[in-house]
Protein backbone atom coordinates (compact mmCIF):
# COMPACT_ATOMS: atom_id res chain seq x y z
CA UNK A 1 0.00 0.00 0.00
CA UNK A 2 1.43 3.39 -0.95
CA UNK A 3 1.81 6.32 1.44
CA UNK A 4 -0.85 8.39 -0.32
CA UNK A 5 -3.54 5.73 0.03
CA UNK A 6 -2.68 5.33 3.73
CA UNK A 7 -3.08 9.08 4.26
CA UNK A 8 -6.40 9.21 2.42
CA UNK A 9 -7.85 6.22 4.24
CA UNK A 10 -11.57 6.72 4.71
CA UNK A 11 -13.44 5.60 7.80
CA UNK A 12 -17.14 4.89 8.16
CA UNK A 13 -18.75 5.70 11.53
CA UNK A 14 -21.89 3.70 12.37
CA UNK A 15 -24.25 4.68 15.21
CA UNK A 16 -27.12 2.49 16.39
CA UNK A 17 -30.30 4.56 16.65
CA UNK A 18 -33.04 2.03 17.33
CA UNK A 19 -33.31 -0.58 20.07
CA UNK A 20 -33.53 -4.40 20.00
CA UNK A 21 -37.33 -4.88 20.01
CA UNK A 22 -38.80 -6.70 16.95
CA UNK A 23 -35.47 -6.99 15.13
CA UNK A 24 -35.06 -9.91 12.70
CA UNK A 25 -32.39 -12.44 13.64
CA UNK A 26 -30.11 -11.82 10.67
CA UNK A 27 -30.22 -8.06 11.27
CA UNK A 28 -29.40 -8.55 14.96
CA UNK A 29 -26.46 -10.79 14.00
CA UNK A 30 -25.16 -8.13 11.61
CA UNK A 31 -25.48 -5.48 14.34
CA UNK A 32 -23.43 -7.72 16.66
CA UNK A 33 -20.75 -8.10 13.96
CA UNK A 34 -20.65 -4.30 13.80
CA UNK A 35 -20.23 -4.18 17.64
CA UNK A 36 -23.50 -2.25 18.01
CA UNK A 37 -25.06 -4.01 21.01
CA UNK A 38 -27.09 -1.07 22.38
CA UNK A 39 -28.59 2.24 21.34
CA UNK A 40 -26.14 5.14 20.98
CA UNK A 41 -23.16 2.84 20.46
CA UNK A 42 -20.78 3.89 17.71
CA UNK A 43 -18.25 1.81 15.76
CA UNK A 44 -15.70 2.95 13.20
CA UNK A 45 -14.55 0.79 10.28
CA UNK A 46 -12.33 1.30 7.24
CA UNK A 47 -14.53 1.93 4.23
CA UNK A 48 -14.78 -1.33 2.25
CA UNK A 49 -17.38 -3.16 0.14
CA UNK A 50 -18.01 -5.76 2.88
CA UNK A 51 -18.76 -3.06 5.47
CA UNK A 52 -21.01 -1.26 2.97
CA UNK A 53 -22.93 -4.51 2.42
CA UNK A 54 -23.52 -4.91 6.15
CA UNK A 55 -24.65 -1.29 6.39
CA UNK A 56 -27.15 -1.85 3.59
CA UNK A 57 -28.67 -4.69 5.62
CA UNK A 58 -29.01 -2.68 8.87
CA UNK A 59 -29.84 0.74 7.39
CA UNK A 60 -33.23 0.80 9.15
CA UNK A 61 -31.61 0.63 12.61
CA UNK A 62 -28.45 2.73 12.25
CA UNK A 63 -27.11 5.95 10.82
CA UNK A 64 -23.70 6.10 9.18
CA UNK A 65 -21.35 8.29 7.22
CA UNK A 66 -17.74 8.94 6.26
CA UNK A 67 -15.59 10.63 8.91
CA UNK A 68 -12.15 12.19 8.80
CA UNK A 69 -9.08 11.11 10.75
CA UNK A 70 -9.55 14.13 13.08
CA UNK A 71 -13.07 13.06 14.03
CA UNK A 72 -11.88 9.50 14.65
CA UNK A 73 -9.06 10.70 16.90
CA UNK A 74 -11.53 12.94 18.78
CA UNK A 75 -13.76 9.89 19.38
CA UNK A 76 -10.79 7.86 20.63
CA UNK A 77 -9.66 10.69 22.91
CA UNK A 78 -13.04 11.49 24.49
CA UNK A 79 -14.87 8.15 24.49
CA UNK A 80 -12.21 5.47 23.94
CA UNK A 81 -12.30 2.70 26.55
CA UNK A 82 -9.64 0.09 27.15
CA UNK A 83 -10.21 -3.57 27.97
CA UNK A 84 -8.31 -5.62 30.58
CA UNK A 85 -5.28 -6.09 28.28
CA UNK A 86 -5.07 -2.35 27.55
CA UNK A 87 -6.41 -2.53 23.99
CA UNK A 88 -8.98 -0.07 22.70
CA UNK A 89 -12.51 -1.51 22.66
CA UNK A 90 -14.10 -1.75 19.18
CA UNK A 91 -17.02 0.54 20.06
CA UNK A 92 -17.70 3.91 21.68
CA UNK A 93 -20.54 4.62 24.11
CA UNK A 94 -22.13 7.93 23.22
CA UNK A 95 -24.73 10.11 24.93
CA UNK A 96 -28.05 10.89 23.26
CA UNK A 97 -27.57 13.91 20.97
CA UNK A 98 -27.99 17.38 22.43
CA UNK A 99 -31.02 18.86 20.72
CA UNK A 100 -32.37 15.43 19.82
CA UNK A 101 -32.43 13.63 16.50
CA UNK A 102 -33.79 15.19 13.37
CA UNK A 103 -37.31 16.58 13.17
CA UNK A 104 -39.11 13.49 11.90
CA UNK A 105 -37.54 11.11 14.42
CA UNK A 106 -35.82 7.73 14.39
CA UNK A 107 -38.13 5.82 12.05
CA UNK A 108 -37.63 7.94 8.91
CA UNK A 109 -34.59 7.99 6.56
CA UNK A 110 -32.21 10.95 6.76
CA UNK A 111 -33.00 12.02 3.20
CA UNK A 112 -36.66 12.49 4.20
CA UNK A 113 -35.86 14.50 7.35
CA UNK A 114 -35.38 11.62 9.81
CA UNK A 115 -32.35 10.08 11.46
CA UNK A 116 -31.76 6.70 9.75
CA UNK A 117 -29.43 5.65 6.95
CA UNK A 118 -26.56 7.33 5.13
CA UNK A 119 -25.70 10.87 6.22
CA UNK A 120 -22.50 11.29 4.27
CA UNK A 121 -20.29 13.98 5.82
CA UNK A 122 -23.03 15.21 8.18
CA UNK A 123 -22.34 12.32 10.56
CA UNK A 124 -19.59 14.51 12.05
CA UNK A 125 -22.16 17.01 13.35
CA UNK A 126 -24.19 14.23 15.01
CA UNK A 127 -21.09 12.73 16.63
CA UNK A 128 -20.08 16.12 18.03
CA UNK A 129 -23.56 16.54 19.56
CA UNK A 130 -23.30 13.06 21.12
CA UNK A 131 -19.84 13.47 22.72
Amino acid sequence: MSEQSAENKQYVAVIRIRGPVNVRGEVEDTLKMLHLHRKNYCSVFPDSPSVRGMLRKVKDYVTFGVISEETYSLLKEKRGEKDKEGNLKPFFRLSPPRGGFERKGIKVPFKLGGALGDRGDKIKELIERML
